[in-house]
């Protein structure tokens, strides 16, 4: 039995081959599906199809968001409808038994034609499978199988039915027997009715977890769509529609399909545990294979198109052969073919793209939520010295810079962290988005390469050669491009890491008027970072110059190699071949520009790799990593440590163990108080500096001593409470960290479980809470802070607040406990802040209860209420306490046990019983006595001083309180952050232009229109090449002048210089028909290099015109950047103090890193592009219009659906993106807040409630950013569907005879470069509207409220202003009639105080709590300007005055000092007015040297060596700080502090103490005549203390000091006090008068405070001194 008698099976214009494909292609479907069913092969099957499964399945990923882990099947079957089953079998049977009945009335009618007959048959069979499928295995969403086998039969249907009408149009032959052609008719209604309903069935079944009323309304209907809705992206539009009229809020956007959120990609990313490149695969892999399938489909669409342009333009000219009815058809079949090809490149784009982006997305989530993880888990590192800068320092000025410097190293800190995830997760991300590229490349350029063969043979490949030739320099430029990239990453680092700096500690910088130095500091560091920019940019033009030769000359040569082989080039060969070289520069182009993207992503996924492999807590300790466990689960119970030795956390380096210096890092932020092990801040004195930072610099060794904790063997005894005690230094803090597992474990073994599902009968869990020594706060309110996420339980709550004496706090509070904490518990004093740590500690259901230290921030009264209620009391029963303090004598007869540590090991421990029979207690309890009653003297004198409203609170911070307020819902401390609504305002277009200068658009502007004549130019040119060849030689060039692909969808992701290029070159602006002028060209036969010359002279000059435009273009954007930089700068730093007050630093630095980049990144090629694309819009709309007048009508039509699209995109896209930005901040501001306490988080076991908020946050700006590219996608697709439109519209008039056959061509190019610039307008468009965004928020920062000049040039004061000697000696200060006001609504905060202070006088300023004494300090260095009278210094008015001129000739030690990166010596004197030997004399008068070192550091002040090690003192003054209280063999291995000692950022391996001491020193260099001291409140232990008021006697004896006092002691022997009250002056005097006034404040204070007798003696003993002093005077 033949098939079709013998007739090739591929000539397709036989209709006996059509319905033989018809009937075969169903089958072998059929054939297959059944096929896979049978199990081995269906074994095989599943193999195949592993990389294709989804990595997390829907019903998996509902499953892991409701917290279960196994996925329980849904019962699917139940819940398919009834009548669609019906619908399927019943049109199917019909079918079947349609083409049965029609194959037996063949095989009847006409028994030799077998093959007919079978035919049927087959196609019968199919239709059976159709019907049996729905019955048998009946699915809800739609069957792949019988989609796919539908869409044949109907394809294939038309092809038979129209293929039978298009024989009889054209051949004249008959139409089939009737009934057939009635079966083929309903065979077509039939299959396309069963299409449309498969179309219409959901792609998935909402689980019993989701409500079906929310998807489209909170729920994202992107899983549950029909086919046709993902088919078309029809789910995007019902958002669209709400965002073209209406303003988008967050609540407006769907959220995130389950299986691109967080959470359950995050859980089950952390299952696997290969390389982290090979993680992403797996989890993605099937998104990215099919983007890789997708795209080639693309491309082979891509490439029918202009296959099918030719064949019209062939059946059109109809110059030989006149008009021929066949060749008519067969060009209306081509053009529904190139329309059909177009639709299905739309929707193979949209899906690959889709696919893409998905991959993107869930990577981006994937390593985000994978950095955040290992921050919970990782080692503490915080405090670590940049051990780089100071060999920096120590390198001799010429040495060579190390190659290695900028590779990802281990121990990142803060900001590094945070730049992981907000920079290079994202870069991975984009990357893999545009992958696309990369895959299409090599293909088109395969598919160019044969054509360009077939047409110029082997000359075509000499033009290669160039290519070749042009490698090596690209590759120079491609390896620099990555050096240059780590340049610009580390000095962005460098950048952030200095502005960081100065924004945390901006109030400080106010204080001292160095804002100037530090605005320097941050500009030089932007600098570098220009610089390297700069580079980058030089970079980007060397390869923009490569490019856009390189394929002018490719063509050139090999045209001239052509013609020297002798060929003539006619222009048909010339301009095909032109067309060809312009497709294949694109893909050429994005070749490199893509090896160099994937190696900076490779940088950036090495760097988190390097993050993700550092040292990790044991389990012990993080919850994470153990995950959760049975109740049942018997682990050692207890608390204690086995054998011990420990020792700070250091990041370990592979070859050379540089002492890495964690040494001693005290103070740190998080409680991780260093070596100084435990004690209270009382006593944080001894020298903490690290010692690497010494050893860093190049120093002896004998600093190379590290704290260690050794032999530590101790089980603490449950449910009691221990005492740990001992001197400072000792290792107090250490212990609690070793219990924590804080510490790096030498050797020995921890004993401590968390369980938290373990819970003992009196209902406590088996986990730690940990109140650290400097609390650690988030950014609540006050309760959220106590409650940590725990259950709230009322009557416990109340009971907490009470035992921790925070109600009568709470209580002077406007907001009571719904007063929100600032980030780093700033509007809370020391006090209140050490016991919100503590309420949180006892609140928690824990067993086990460490307390670093709480009593030191506390009076005695509190300190005895605490005991009495807290510590004896119901809360703490029943746990097991562990408490540091040196009260012992107060808490003994509560506590069991006692630990006393001494240089890192345990002295003595027992039970209180045994230490008591032993007599080792006494001795123990009578030295630790002396510590406490030390540090009693610490504390503020009485319960009202210790600020526990905000008002003051904020105010003894130098604040400026807003608090004043009338009662109302809990006010925010912080604003909602600001969000633009509408479109881009001009007047920020303007801003940028004009930071650009206008002069750079001005030649930009030309230069594009440049671009364009020239492009006309070259078409011209063409032309009147084509002419020289003489008659008969023309062909209609229009075939070629045809955009390929567009390749400018990499705008969004090449890195800045490689961007602006792809739509220049991809378009090719279409040609206009014209008549040359009459001059008399040369023949082209004879001289073809003359015009192949030309040719190259005008390509080249366009691309000249090009690369001109780029660097006109790079020189605006950079000196915008450097302009808006300088300004936002400027603006931030002299913004006033309220603002800064309000404002989060995370809020701030999001516009200095992310909104800069931009700035300094994107923006100005996305300018460009939108200019660019709108001149080729333009010039494509006047040439059709030109030549086609008609055309005019479908293009008003399509104009309409294009303009209501593309301002439904804009709208939707620029909103969703303000948001996006918006709610990326706080996941940054978490971020750090959580780095910065994750010692206590992790001691709490909350790292699991810290995960779950992050995924909150991420889930909720990822779904804006996914949802913006969803809309893109959607704007893609009916772009390309209104293009492909508009084309079958031109070409249907140029087939229906209303154009000549010759503009035909013409038209059609020329439509088609019309549509493709629209869609790329639009983009752009948006694209610079977002980027516009970023000036939008930088713009913002550039009018706020700022502080009054800093320099008035017509006012400057003397240069010995103020002096004690000058004339007004006796009123050196002099306030009148002082009223001050926070805002002009606000009520007043002092009425009229009015007072004279005298030159060298001491005065103390007293007054409760919220009585103002903080604002008046604050407002003589106006911090605050008085709304009424005025403040007078030295005989000048100080608001007359500038702010620079006043406050650099004041001294403001503030409470909380704050030291700068840098050296010591850099942070005593930044603007290096002193010599190095004053320095050093200030710190041996502040006691941060002894004597001996000071001297031995004057003698050898090169910086060559640094000072001996000291040996304990026998003589002379006493040893300093640095050795008080410890033993004698301790002193030896302290660290010796050297001008050139480095110091961390923050300061934080300087002891509070060692801080505050160096903040002296600064005051003594300045010798300011007026010195206001905000008095330290607990951060100084006794013995520092004195030695700091000595001080104070001593070396400001010829200044005036003004004391904020918070304690009575430090004033009582000054010359006056001053006691305000509300805001009035209510007495001044001397100590001794106010403490005999009757009934007067001052006295009331006294007495409260239990020291009465002492102050009277003290204040008599000052007014004895002071007659004595007069009258010997």
């Amino acid at each position: 039995m033949t098939v079709c008698g013998g007739t090739s099976l591929t000539t397709l214009s036989d209709a006996c081959v059509r319905c033989f494909w018809a009937a075969v292609v169903p089958t072998a479907l059929v054939g297959l599906i059944l096929l896979a069913a049978i199990p081995p092969v269906h074994a095989l099957f599943r193999i195949v199809h592993k990389p294709f499964t989804d990595f997390l399945s829907l019903q998996e990923a509902e499953a892991l968001l409701a917290g279960e882990d196994n996925v329980a099947e849904d019962d699917e079957e139940a819940q398919v409808p009834l009548w669609r089953t019906l619908i399927l079998s019943t049109v199917s049977l019909i079918e079947c038994l349609l083409w049965v009945g029609v194959g037996c009335y063949t095989l009847v009618i006409n028994p030799e034609d077998k093959w007919s007959g079978v035919r049927d048959f087959l196609v019968a069979a199919t239709w059976f499978y159709a019907t049996l499928r729905p019955v048998v295995w009946p699915t809800a969403t739609a069957p792949p199988d019988l989609l796919s086998l539908f869409s044949a039969h109907l394809i294939l249907g038309i092809v038979t039915f129209f293929g039978h009408l298009y024989d009889r149009y054209v051949y004249a032959m008959p139409m089939p027997a009737p009934l057939r052609t009635a079966v083929y008719v309903i065979n077509l209604f039939a299959v396309a009715g069963l299409l449309v309903l498969v179309l219409n069935m959901p792609l998935a079944i909402p689980s019993k977890r989701i409500s079906r009323e929310e998807i489209g309304k909170s729920v994202s209907p992107e899983d549950y769509t029909t086919v046709w809705g993902w088919v078309s992206f029809r789910w995007v539009i019902p958002l669209l529609e709400k965002g073209t009229y209406n303003t988008l809020n967050e609540e407006d956007i769907w959220k995130l399909s389950p299986t691109m959120q967080a959470r359950p990609l995050h859980i089950k990313f952390s299952r696997s545990s290969v390389k982290l490149l090979k993680r992403l695969w797996q989890a993605n892999s099937q998104s990215l294979i099919l983007d890789f399938v997708l795209t080639y489909v693309s491309v082979v669409f891509n490439y029918a198109g202009p296959f099918f342009l030719k064949r019209i333009l062939d059946a059109l000219d109809t110059s030989k052969t006149g008009p021929i009815p066949e060749k008519r058809a067969l060009a209306f079949v081509y053009a529904f073919l190139a329309f059909l090809s177009a639709l299905c490149k739309a929707q193979s784009d949209a899906q690959h793209l889709w696919y893409g982006r998905r991959a993107a997305t869930r990577i981006r989530t994937e390593l985000m939520t994978a950095i955040y993880d290992k921050a919970l888990k990782r080692k503490d590192f915080s405090g670590i010295v940049d051990k780089d800068a100071a060999e920096k320092k120590a390198k001799p000025p010429g040495a060579k810079e190390d190659a290695k410097a900028d590779e990802p190293k281990a121990g990142a800190d803060i900001g590094k962290i945070v730049n992981l995830m907000a920079g290079d997760a994202n870069r991975i991300s984009m990357t893999t988005s545009a992958m696309y590229f990369v895959y299409g490349a090599p293909f088109e350029i395969l598919i160019a390469s044969i054509f360009l063969y077939q047409l110029l043979g082997w000359s075509a490949f000499a033009g290669f050669v160039v290519l070749i030739l042009s490698w090596p320099l690209n590759n120079f430029a491609a390896r620099r491009s990555i050096r240059i990239q780590k340049g610009v990453s580390t000095a962005r680092d460098k950048r952030m890491g200095v502005l960081n700096e100065l924004i945390s500690a901006v109030k400080f910088i106010k204080f001292f008027a160095w804002e100037d130095r530090w605005i320097q500091r941050v500009l030089d560091a932007r600098e570098v970072e220009m610089q390297w920019m700069i580079k980058s940019r030089v970079n980007s033009v060397c390869f923009s110059l490569i490019w856009t030769c390189a394929p002018i000359l490719v063509s050139v040569t090999s045209f001239f190699v052509y013609i020297a082989r002798g060929n003539e080039l006619t222009i048909g060969t010339a301009f095909t071949a032109i067309a060809l070289y312009q497709m294949v520069r694109a893909p050429l182009n994005v070749i490199p520009a893509w090896i160099v993207q994937i190696l900076q992503s490779k940088v950036a996924l090495d760097r988190i790799t390097t993050y993700l492999d550092e040292d990790e807590v044991d389990e012990q300790v993080s919850t994470i990593k153990k995950g959760r466990m049975p109740p049942s689960t018997e682990t050692e119970t207890g608390l204690g440590i086995v054998n011990g030795t420990f020792k700070w956390n250091e990041v370990e380096e592979k070859k050379d163990d540089k002492d890495k210096g964690k040494g001693k890092d005290n103070g740190k932020i998080n409680g991780t108080n260093g070596s100084e092990a435990a004690t209270s801040a009382a006593d944080e004195t001894e020298t903490a500096v690290d010692d690497a930072s010494v050893m860093s610099a190049g120093f002896s060794s004998a600093a190379d001593h590290r704290f260690e904790l050794r032999d530590i063997n101790v089980m603490f005894p449950e449910a009691q409470l221990t005492l740990i005690t001992g001197p400072t230094a000792s290792g107090k803090t250490a212990l609690l960290m070793a219990l924590l597992g804080e510490l790096t474990t030498l050797e020995g073994r921890i004993v401590m479980s968390k369980n938290p599902s373990k819970v003992d009968e009196h209902g406590l869990s088996q986990t730690i809470s940990y109140a650290a020594q400097s609390p650690w706060l988030r950014h609540q309110s006050i309760k959220d802070n106590i409650l940590f996420g725990y259950p709230y339980d009322e009557e416990r709550y109340k009971a907490v607040v009470e035992c921790c004496a925070l109600q009568p706090d709470l209580d002077m509070l406007e907001d009571g406990d719904a007063t929100e904490i600032g980030a780093r518990g700033v509007s809370l004093s020391g006090g209140q802040k050490a016991r919100v740590a503590l309420a949180r500690a006892v609140y928690a259901p824990s067993k086990y209860v460490l307390l670093d230290d709480p009593l030191s921030a506390v009076d005695s009264h509190t300190a005895r209420f605490l005991f009495e209620k807290l510590l004896r009391g119901p809360l703490l029963a029943n746990r097991t306490v562990i408490l540091v303090t040196h009260h012992v004598e107060l808490v003994l007869p509560g506590a069991h046990y006692l630990v006393r540590m001494l240089d890192g090991r345990i002295d003595t421990q027992g039970t209180i019983k045994d230490l008591r029979a032993s007599g080792v207690l006494d001795d123990i309890a009578q030295v630790e006595e002396i510590e406490a009653h030390k540090e009693e003297q610490t504390v503020l004198a009485e319960k009202e001083e210790e600020n526990p409203n905000a008002e003051i609170d904020a105010d003894a911070n130098g604040a400026q309180p807003g608090t004043v307020k009338e009662k109302k819902k809990p006010r925010k401390l912080i604003e909602e952050e600001h969000r633009e609504t509408g479109s881009v305002k001009w007047h920020i277009y303007n801003t940028y232009l004009k930071a650009s200068s206008y002069w750079t658009w001005g030649i930009l502007f030309s230069l594009v229109i440049l671009t364009q004549l020239l492009g006309v130019g070259e078409k011209v040119w063409i032309k009147i090449w084509g002419e020289a060849y003489g008659e008969g030689s023309t062909v209609p060039l229009e075939h070629f002048s045809y955009s390929y692909r567009a390749y400018a969808e990499s705008q969004h992701v090449l890195d800045e210089g490689l961007a602006h290029f792809h739509q220049t070159t991809a378009v090719h602006a279409p040609a206009i028909p014209f008549t040359t002028m009459k001059i008399k060209f040369p023949p082209a036969q004879e001289h073809p290099y003359f015009y192949v010359g030309i040719y190259a002279a005008i390509s080249l000059s366009s691309g000249l015109v090009n690369i001109l435009a780029i660097i006109t273009q790079y020189t605006g954007a950079l000196r915008a950047s450097r302009i808006l930089f300088d300004k936002l700068l400027k603006t931030v730093v002299r913004a006033t103090m309220r603002w800064h007050d309000v404002t989060p630093q995370g809020r701030m630095l999001n516009r200095f890193s992310k909104d800069v980049e931009t700035v300094d990144s994107s923006l100005a090629s996305t300018l460009q592009q939108v200019n660019s694309s709108l001149a080729l819009f333009a010039v494509s709309m006047l040439t059709v219009i030109y030549v086609f007048p008609l055309f005019v009508f479908p293009a008003a039509i399509l104009g309409y659906f294009y303009r209501r699209n593309a301002i439904a995109y804009l709208n939707t896209g620029r909103d969703i993106r303000r948001m996006e930005s918006n709610t990326r901040s706080p996941i940054f501001a978490n971020f750090s807040e959580l780095l910065e306490g994750i010692v206590t988080v992790r001691a709490f076991s909350a790292e699991e409630r810290f995960l779950n908020d992050l995924y909150t946050k991420i889930d909720l700006t990822t779904d804006m950013w996914y949802t913006f590219w969803m809309t893109n996608r959607w704007l893609l697709l009916t772009f390309d569907t209104l293009g492909a439109t508009g084309i079958l519209a031109t070409t249907l008039f140029a087939l229906s005879g209303y154009v000549n056959a010759g503009l035909a061509g013409i038209c059609i190019t020329s439509a088609m470069s019309f549509t493709n610039s629209v869609y790329w307008a639009c983009r752009f468009w948006t694209a610079l509207e977002l980027d516009l965004n970023s000036v939008e928020r930088v713009v913002e920062y550039l009018d706020l409220p700022q502080e009054p000049p800093a320099i008035i040039e017509s006012n400057r004061p003397p240069a010995y202003w103020p002096s004690s000697t000058s004339q007004n000696k006796d009123s050196m200060l002099v306030v009148e009639d002082l009223t001050v006001k926070y805002a002009p609504d606000l009520p007043a905060v002092l009425h009229g105080v009015s007072f004279t202070l005298k030159a060298k006088e001491r005065v103390g300023l007293l007054g409760r709590t919220g009585s103002g004494k903080s604002t008046l300090a604050m407002s003589i260095l106006r911090f605050v300007d008085p709304a009424g009278g005025k403040i007078i210094i030295d005989g000048i008015d100080i608001c007359s005055i500038g702010l620079h001129d006043l406050r650099s000739r004041i001294t403001f030690i503030p409470q909380d000092a704050t030291l700068f990166s840098g050296t010591l010596r850099e942070n005593l004197d930044p603007f290096n007015e002193h010599t190095d030997a004053e320095c050093l004399d200030v710190l041996y008068r502040v006691q941060m040297l002894t004597e001996s070192q000071a001297t031995s550091q004057r003698t050898s002040r090169e910086v060559s060596r640094a000072a001996t090690p000291v040996q304990p003192e026998t003589s002379g003054r006493e040893s300093t700080i640095a050795s008080v209280s410890t033993s004698p063999t301790e002193i030896e291995g302290k660290t010796v502090i050297t001008l050139d000692t480095q110091v961390s950022p923050g300061g934080t391996n300087f002891s509070q103490g060692q801080r505050q001491l160096i903040a002296m020193a600064r005051a003594l260099l300045r010798r300011s005549a007026i010195i206001v001291l905000d008095e330290a409140t607990s951060s100084i232990d006794f013995a520092t203390d004195a030695k700091i008021q000595a001080t104070i006697r001593e070396e400001f004896n010829n200044s005036m000091l003004l004391t904020v006092a918070h304690r009575l002691r430090t004033v009582i022997d000054y010359d006056r006090l001053i006691v305000l009250d509300k805001g009035e002056l209510a007495e001044c005097d001397t100590p001794l008068n106010l403490i005999q006034k009757e009934g007067g404040i001052f006295r009331s204070m006294c007495l409260k405070s239990g020291t009465y007798a002492e102050l009277e003696a003290a204040a008599k003993a000052k007014a004895e001194r002071d007659a004595q002093q007069a009258s010997s005077s």
